[in-house]
């Protein structure tokens, strides 16, 4: 799964190496622990502007459901069922979105607790994860949201070192394809969720400062003795 990245550095510089066809800038301070139900930036499409970055809440609500607290139980999607489950077929469809992240974290097993590691590209400066968005309208008085989550898929060799999940995490050349809302090519779309090359990432082990979602900083990012 991915439950835990940072995004850290200006989002224009986001936009220039992931996001080329995008200029704009949001007000966003860097994070290096971000964590669901926190309104974090996601590219997608704009009637308007064509594409567009913007803030959404991370843990996706379904329009149907009765409140809020869903959203925590949906931060990601897995590849294998996102056509076809009710809370995430329909974005998948039409509401499609990219998450950029500089890189994400995950625990590994070890006999004195688990181990956090950070993972990030290895010749570029930020990942972009297969992400879908939706709208909760609001019931009884509350104000609408807009929230997304994080498809995975199964993990790459690097990756299995460490869990059997990992991001979907396209390359620039699917960018288009994948937050167009026209394209309703299921097959297609599906095709796209494969694990990223092993051989473009890195994996290293990090202090327990990442375990305390409060702890958000650079210095939790170095590197460890594993």
């Amino acid at each position: 799964m991915c439950g835990r990245y940072a995004l850290y550095g200006p989002v224009s510089r986001t936009n220039r190496h992931a996001i080329e066809f995008l200029e704009q800038e949001i007000d966003f301070a860097p994070s290096y622990n971000a964590a669901p139900t926190q309104k974090l930036p996601v590219f997608r499409a704009s009637s308007e502007r064509g594409r567009e970055l913007t803030l959404l809440r991370w843990g996706l609500i379904p329009s149907w459901a009765s409140d809020l607290a869903i959203g925590a139980r949906m931060i990601n999607a897995r590849a294998e069922t996102v056509a076809e489950k009710p809370a995430f077929r329909t974005a998948f469809k039409r509401r499609r979105c990219l998450v950029p992240m500089s890189g994400f974290y995950e625990w590994k097993k070890a006999p004195g607790g688990k181990v956090p590691y950070f993972i990030r590209p290895l010749h570029s400066e930020v990942f972009a994860a297969a992400g879908l968005y939706e709208c909760w309208p609001g019931k009884d008085g509350a104000e609408p949201v807009e929230s997304y989550t994080i498809i995975t898929t199964a993990a790459n060799e690097l990756m299995q070192t460490l869990h059997d999940r990992m991001p979907v995490l396209l390359p620039q050349s699917a960018y288009e394809a994948w937050l167009d809302p026209g394209n309703e090519k299921t097959d297609a779309l599906r095709d796209m969720l494969r694990p990223y090359p092993a051989e473009e990432m890195r994996a290293y082990p990090i202090s327990l400062r990442v375990n305390n979602v409060k702890n958000d900083g650079p210095e939790i990012i170095e590197p460890v003795d594993a």
